[in-house]
């Protein structure tokens, strides 16, 4: 097996401070929040923004606040959020790719490959937002997490895949429990796992108390995992967690008693395909 990718996912659109004090908002607190993350053994940190009162937002100054601060204490693989918040439009979602020294510093970037029910409300992905954010990645270098909430997202990727405007080999973030997508079983995982062609990575981001189950068996797997705030807020029933550093931290506990080796920033690169776009600080 290859060496586990852990991403840590800081914080979201919808939890917030009420839910746990310890979600981040304002970029000196994500900055310091995903470095103690790297430093527990996350190799990727997955982003999103907020204001400092804890309202989502998508403004390229506060993400690249958030990445100088972070690239300056340590070098894991950082990935812009694309989707931000379901009130978002799809202009203020693709802002942040046109801001030449934020990219500069992004290795990585969400694309949700389609449309799905996210609680209430309804996270839109057309096929022409797309084709448009694939073009966007691909003029920049990015390279693409596809994140999937049900099985139909797979089938959309091939299709762009046959179009050209994505290509192999695609890393797939599994993320499961989302009310209104996949819910999140393991049987959910294995039937995903089992739709990729063979040169696809993966990563499972299981939401709330699928986090750990999920977790386990992507390590068992040889697969990858992620973790964070985003995602669950607890650490156990009824025990919130003390931060995304802990989360990270027991993810590095399991992977050595199943005997899976954790990779580096750099080896997630090489797993990857990524090649470094700045040099560690």
């Amino acid at each position: 097996m290859d060496k586990l990718i852990i991403t840590c996912a800081p914080l979201g659109a919808e939890v917030t401070k009420q839910d746990n004090p310890a979600v981040p908002y304002g970029p000196a607190e994500v900055a310091a929040s995903a470095i103690a993350a790297v430093h527990a053994g996350a190799s990727i940190i997955h982003l999103h923004a907020r204001d400092n009162d804890g309202t989502p937002s998508q403004d390229a100054a506060r993400f690249l606040d958030q990445c100088r601060r972070i690239k300056a204490a340590c070098d894991p693989i950082l990935q812009i959020s694309t989707g931000g918040a379901v009130t978002a439009t799809t202009e203020e979602r693709l802002a942040p790719l046109d801001d030449p020294e934020l990219v500069k510093l992004l290795e990585m970037a969400s694309f949700t490959c389609g449309t799905v029910n996210f609680g209430d409300d309804v996270f839109m992905n057309s096929p022409s937002f797309l084709s448009a954010l694939a073009a966007k990645l691909t003029a920049r270098g990015l390279k693409p997490e596809i994140e999937v909430f049900e099985p139909g997202m797979i089938a959309n990727a091939m299709r762009l895949i046959k179009k050209r405007e994505l290509q192999h080999p695609l890393h797939f973030d599994f993320v499961l429990g989302v009310p209104g997508g996949s819910p999140g079983g393991i049987k959910d995982l294995l039937h995903c796992v089992d739709s990729l062609p063979s040169m696809c990575t993966w990563s499972v981001a299981g939401v709330g108390s699928r986090q750990l189950p999920l977790a386990t068996v992507a390590i068992l797997m040889g697969g990858h995992v992620r973790v964070g705030l985003e995602d669950n807020i607890f650490y156990r029933k009824g025990e919130l967690a003390e931060s995304n550093a802990q989360l990270v931290e027991r993810i590095v506990r399991l992977a050595k008693e199943l005997g899976r080796e954790v990779a580096t920033p750099d080896e997630a690169r090489a797993i990857l395909g990524i090649e470094r776009r700045v040099e560690a600080t």
